[in-house]
């Protein structure tokens, strides 16, 4: 019966057991807390500290996530991502997980600073301008000393919409003409930044839009399009060819994962790269259109 106790209080240690765990000191173990850098929970005002994951967290330090066996990614929507994700985490089974949650970009990277997920899909601006726009960007960031970039694909950005019966085709400026229902993007998006850019050549501004919903994400904008909620939202090649709509392209953007360095090096990552410029991965990107995946996986910021 002993025994059994002494598994089932194992479940769980304090700090003083943690720190005794751990060969630290209490204040560091609480200084770790703080900070959100160690697995905790508080219980009836007190601190606990599932075992099962202070030696999860513990392999990830020693190994540089060599041995982790989860994959957290946010940011920016991407249909192609989300193919290759979806693909990947049904070849892996029980044993590994990985998850893509479309935040956007700015909120992405603030869920990266606060160490809540592994990854963040970033897009902020046109491609000739994201090889000084991606790393200003992230070093906005407190922890941005830990991160690299590393490219995940251009993609072809523009407008969505559907197709007229006459076939007739909105240009530009006249398609921010207020009788056209837009559907936004929210603060922080890449894509609404993308728009906010495109109107300003025309002296223009997304309140002078007929704005009549919001989306959160490319698929949640096209949707809206063909449910006549809206007629036209910014999003990509790919997008439009998913949804049936028509696309008018304004230009190509960059598309680059912000990792921290130690999950650079997860075998899980470096395998979600092969899977994008594997022979299946080109097939997926030509089917959806509107990509280029040819340099995928090549540090773009961080080699110091």
């Amino acid at each position: 019966m002993s025994t059994i106790l002494e598994k089932k209080t194992d479940v769980f240690m304090n700090v003083k057991q943690v720190s005794g765990y751990l060969h630290l000191n209490e204040k560091k173990i609480y200084a770790l807390v703080n900070k959100g850098h160690i697995p905790a929970t508080r219980v009836t005002g007190k601190w606990m500290f599932p075992k099962e994951l202070i030696d999860k967290w513990m392999l990830d330090s020693t190994h540089n996530g060599l041995l982790h066996d989860r994959l957290i990614i946010a940011g920016s929507d991407d249909p192609f991502l989300h193919r290759i994700i979806n693909e990947f985490t049904e070849s892996l089974g029980n044993r590994a997980i990985i998850t893509y949650t479309p935040t956007a970009t700015r909120t992405g990277l603030e869920l990266l600073n606060a160490n809540k997920v592994d990854a963040c899909c970033i897009h902020w601006g046109p491609e000739d301008e994201s090889a000084t726009r991606h790393p200003s960007l992230i070093q906005q960031y407190s922890q941005n000393n830990n991160w690299v970039l590393i490219r995940a694909f251009k993609r072809e950005q523009g407008l969505i919409f559907k197709s007229t019966k006459d076939g007739s085709r909105p240009e530009l400026p006249a398609i921010f003409d207020i009788k056209f229902r837009w559907s936004i993007r929210q603060p922080g998006s890449g894509t609404q930044r993308f728009l906010m850019e495109i109107l300003s050549k025309y002296r223009l501004n997304v309140d002078m839009l007929n704005a009549t919903t919001t989306s959160l994400s490319e698929r949640e904008a096209a949707a809206s399009i063909n449910l006549d909620e809206c007629d036209i939202s910014p999003g990509t090649r790919a997008t439009a060819n998913e949804f049936g709509l028509e696309f008018l392209s304004l230009g190509w953007e960059v598309l680059d994962f912000a990792i921290p360095r130690n999950i650079w090096f997860r075998h899980l990552f470096h395998n979600l790269i092969n899977r994008m410029q594997s022979d299946s991965g080109h097939q997926i990107a030509s089917q959806l259109g509107g990509y280029q995946i040819s340099n995928c996986g090549k540090l773009s910021w961080g080699d110091d």
